[in-house]
C-alpha cells in the first residue's frame, strides 16, 4: 500500500470521532454527520490522485467535512420547501424566466432587502460579507473582531431571518 494514502488513511482514523461531531450540529443529526464525514474521507482520499501534495491536510480534510455539511444542509432545506423540485425541475425545458417569475424574483430581493434591513448591523454586515462578498468565516471574524463559531452564528442568523421574512410574504 502506499505510504501517502495510509498517512491519510492514519489521519483520518484519528479525527473521525472529532470530523463527525464538527458536522453534526450544521447537519443536526449525527447519522447524517457520520455520512458526510465518509463522503469527505472519499474525496480526501482523492481516488488514487497521489501527485497533490496537501500543505495542512487535516485543515483540508475539515474543510470537506465544512463544505460537505453546508451543501447537505441546503439541499435538505430545499428538498423541505419543495419536494419533488429536481424532478420539476427537470421537466422544464426552458431555464429563462418568464416575466411572472422576474416580477417575483423582484419582490423576493425586495423582501430580502427589508428583511436585512431589519437585522443588527454587525449581524448583516456578517451576513453581506459572507454571502454578498464571499468571505470566509475566518475573514469576517478576524474584520468584526469576533469568534469563528459567533461569525457562523450571525450569518446563520440572518439567513434564517431572511427566510422567515420570505415565507411569512408568500403565506
Amino acid at each position: 500500500m502506499d505510504a501517502s494514502i495510509v498517512t491519510k488513511l492514519e489521519l483520518y482514523l484519528a479525527h473521525r470521532a472529532a470530523l463527525v461531531d464538527y458536522a453534526t450540529p450544521i447537519v443536526g443529526c449525527r447519522a447524517r454527520a457520520e455520512d458526510v464525514v465518509q463522503e469527505a474521507w472519499l474525496r480526501f482520499n482523492g481516488h488514487g490522485q497521489d501527485a497533490v501534495v496537501i500543505d495542512k491536510p487535516l485543515n483540508y480534510l475539515y474543510r470537506i467535512v465544512r463544505n460537505l455539511a453546508f451543501d447537505l444542509t441546503r439541499r435538505l432545506a430545499t428538498e423541505r420547501r419543495q419536494p419533488g423540485g429536481e424532478a420539476l425541475l427537470e421537466e422544464l425545458s426552458d431555464q429563462t424566466p418568464g416575466p411572472e417569475q422576474q416580477a417575483s424574483s423582484s419582490d423576493e430581493l425586495r423582501i430580502v432587502n427589508a428583511a436585512l434591513d431589519e437585522l443588527p448591523a454587525r449581524t448583516r454586515q456578517a451576513f453581506e460579507m459572507h454571502r454578498l462578498g464571499g468571505h470566509t468565516l475566518q475573514h469576517i471574524a478576524a474584520t468584526l473582531g469576533i469568534s469563528v463559531g459567533l461569525a457562523h452564528q450571525l450569518v446563520h442568523q440572518a439567513l434564517c431571518h431572511c427566510a422567515d421574512r420570505l415565507e411569512q410574504a408568500n403565506a
